[in-house]
C-alpha cells in the first residue's frame, strides 16, 4: 500500500480531481456536439466513444488507490482545511455508490443515455410517444435497479431525489406543493375571471439573426464574460459546465413568430452560467466547482428570467433594444403593453413557456408521474394518457400530441428522474432570497439603469463563489439567516399578479 505524507495526499488529491474533470470535460463536449452540431446520425459513433470514456471514470473512481486515497485524507481530516474536508467527503460519497453498481451496468447506462437523447429527439420531432417508450422503461426500470443498489432502505424516488438535493423527501415535496397549489389554484381563478391580458406584442415575424444578436445583447448585460460563456442552439436549452466553470456553454431554441421564448430561454439558462462561472477561482477541476444543488441552481435561473427579466423596471430598460431590433412589430407599442405580455397568466401546454403563476402546476404533473412510477403505481406505457389527464385537471388544457405533451422536456432522455421538483423549490427560493437581497441592494433602481453588478456581486458574496462547498441547506441558513418558507413565494405572486390584473 502506498504511503503518503499529508503534503503529498493533498496534491495527489488535487491532482485526481483534474483529471476527473479532463474526462467530464472529453464527455461534455461530446454531448454537448451531439445536442447542437452533430449529424442526425452519428449517436452510434458517440456511444461507442462514451461507453470507452465512462469505463475510464469508472475504473479511476473506484480504483484502490483511489479509494486509499480518499480514506487516507478522510482519517486525517482534522489537518484539511474546509474545502479539502468537503472535497473528500463528496469525492467519497460518489465513489462509495459508484462501487454498488457493477461496472458493466454503469458503463451500458452511460451507452442507453446516448441513444436516449437521439430517439428522444427522433421522437419529438415525429410527435411518437410509442418510439421512446422502450427506452424510457429501461431508464426507470435502471433507476430503480441503481437505488436498490446504492441505497437499499431508501424509497428508489426518494434517493433520485437526492441525486440533485441532497436530504429532499417525497414528504417534503407533498407538503411544499400542497401549499403552493392551494394558493396558486384560487389566485389563477380569479386571473381568468378578469379581462384577459393582450399578449400580441409577441407575435409577429421576428428573423432569427435578429433574436441572435437580442441574445448577446441580453448576455452582456447580465453580466456574463463572453469570453468563457458560449452560446448555440438545439431543442431543448440547457447549460453545461465543460471541464470546469472556465467554459460555460448556454443553449436557446429561436421561434421566428414569438421572439419571447428564446429571449426567457436565454435569461433563464445565463441566471445558471452566472452561479456556475461566479464560483471561486480556487474551485476550478474540483468537485467543488459549480453549484451545490439543482433547487439552487433554479433559484439563480428563476430569479434572473423572471423577478429580474419579467419586473416592469427590466421591460422598461429592455423595451429601447426591442425597437432597434423589430423596428415593425414594436411600431406604436410600449413598454407597459410588453410587460403585461410577458407576465399574462393563461393555463398553456408547454412549461418553459409558462409563466410564473401556472409554472409550478407544469412542475407538479411531472412530480407525480415521476412519484408514481418509481412506486410501481403506473407503468411508463400509461404515462401519456395519464399526462394528459393531469394537464386537464390541473390546467385545465387539452393536449393535442405527444409533441407538445409528454416529449416536451428532455429530462428523461438524460436519465434526470428526479429532477423537476429542483424548479419549484428554484422559484421559492429565489423570492426568498430577493427578499433578502432588498434589505441592501435597491434592485429596481438597478435594473432601471441597467446595472447588474450590485445584484450579481450580492449573489456572488453570499451564494456563487462558494459553489458546491456547502449543503442547499447550509446555503439556505447562511443566506436568509431563517428557515426556508415558500410563503415568500406565494405573497411574491399574489402581489405580482393581482397588481397586473387588477385584483
Amino acid at each position: 500500500m502506498k504511503e503518503w505524507t499529508m503534503e503529498s495526499a493533498k496534491q495527489e488529491l488535487m491532482a485526481l480531481q483534474r483529471k476527473m474533470a479532463a474526462y467530464e470535460h472529453a464527455i461534455g463536449l461530446i454531448y454537448y456536439d451531439g445536442t447542437t452540431g452533430a449529424p442526425k446520425e452519428t449517436a452510434e459513433n458517440r456511444g461507442i466513444t462514451l461507453s470507452i470514456l465512462s469505463e475510464e471514470v469508472y475504473r479511476l473512481g473506484t480504483s484502490e488507490e483511489t479509494v486509499a486515497l480518499l480514506e487516507y485524507l478522510d482519517a486525517h481530516k482534522e489537518e484539511l482545511n474546509e474545502k479539502e474536508q468537503r472535497m473528500v467527503y463528496l469525492l467519497l460519497k460518489d465513489i462509495r455508490e459508484m462501487q454498488k453498481i457493477p461496472m458493466d451496468e454503469y458503463i451500458a447506462y452511460q451507452e442507453l443515455l446516448v441513444k436516449a437523447d437521439d430517439v428522444w429527439h427522433k421522437a419529438k420531432e415525429a410527435s411518437d410517444f410509442e418510439m421512446f417508450r422502450p427506452i424510457l422503461e429501461e431508464i426507470f426500470a435502471t433507476n430503480k435497479r441503481f437505488a436498490g443498489y446504492i441505497h437499499p432502505d431508501m424509497d428508489p424516488y426518494n434517493h433520485c431525489l437526492n441525486q440533485f438535493e441532497e436530504g429532499l423527501t417525497k414528504d417534503t415535496l407533498d407538503a411544499f406543493f400542497g401549499k403552493l397549489r392551494d394558493s396558486i389554484v384560487p389566485l389563477l381563478k380569479k386571473t381568468q375571471e378578469k379581462p384577459q391580458v393582450d399578449d400580441s406584442i409577441r407575435y409577429g415575424h421576428f428573423p432569427e439573426a435578429k433574436q441572435e444578436e437580442l441574445s448577446y445583447y441580453l448576455m452582456e448585460k447580465m453580466g456574463l464574460d463572453l469570453g468563457h460563456v458560449g452560446l448555440s442552439t438545439t431543442e431543448h436549452p440547457f447549460t453545461t459546465s465543460l471541464g470546469s466553470h472556465l467554459d460555460e456553454r448556454i443553449t436557446t431554441h429561436y421561434f421566428e413568430d414569438d421572439f419571447v421564448c428564446s429571449m426567457y430561454s436565454v435569461i433563464h439558462e445565463g441566471g445558471h452560467a452566472l452561479y456556475d462561472t461566479g464560483s471561486a477561482r480556487d474551485l476550478a477541476f474540483t468537485v467543488l466547482d459549480g453549484g451545490t444543488a439543482m433547487s439552487i441552481h433554479e433559484s439563480q435561473s428563476r430569479f434572473y428570467e423572471n423577478i429580474i427579466g419579467r419586473s416592469r423596471a427590466y421591460c422598461k430598460y429592455i423595451f429601447p433594444k426591442l425597437q432597434e431590433l423589430f423596428p415593425e412589430q414594436m411600431e406604436g407599442r410600449t413598454a407597459e403593453e410588453f410587460y403585461l405580455a410577458v407576465n399574462k397568466a393563461e393555463p398553456s401546454l408547454i412549461r418553459t413557456e409558462a409563466d410564473e403563476l401556472t409554472y409550478s402546476l407544469h412542475v407538479m404533473i411531472r412530480y407525480e408521474l415521476e412519484k408514481r412510477v418509481m412506486a410501481g403505481e403506473l407503468e411508463v406505457k400509461d404515462l401519456p394518457a395519464e399526462w394528459n389527464r393531469l394537464y386537464k385537471e390541473y390546467l385545465g388544457v387539452d393536449v393535442p400530441d405527444d409533441k407538445h405533451g409528454l416529449l416536451q422536456d428532455s429530462h428523461w432522455s438524460g436519465g434526470m428522474v428526479g429532477y423537476f421538483p429542483s424548479y419549484a423549490l428554484g422559484n421559492a427560493y429565489g423570492a426568498q432570497f430577493f427578499a433578502k437581497m432588498k434589505e441592501t441592494v435597491d434592485v429596481d433602481a438597478c435594473i432601471e439603469k441597467g446595472d447588474f453588478s450590485p445584484v450579481n456581486d450580492w449573489n456572488r458574496e453570499h451564494i456563487w463563489q462558494y459553489g458546491s462547498l456547502y449543503t442547499p441547506a447550509q446555503v439556505l441558513d447562511r443566506v436568509l439567516g431563517e428557515p426556508f418558507d415558500a410563503q415568500y413565494y406565494i405573497d411574491y405572486l399574489t402581489e405580482k399578479y393581482s397588481e397586473v390584473y387588477g385584483l
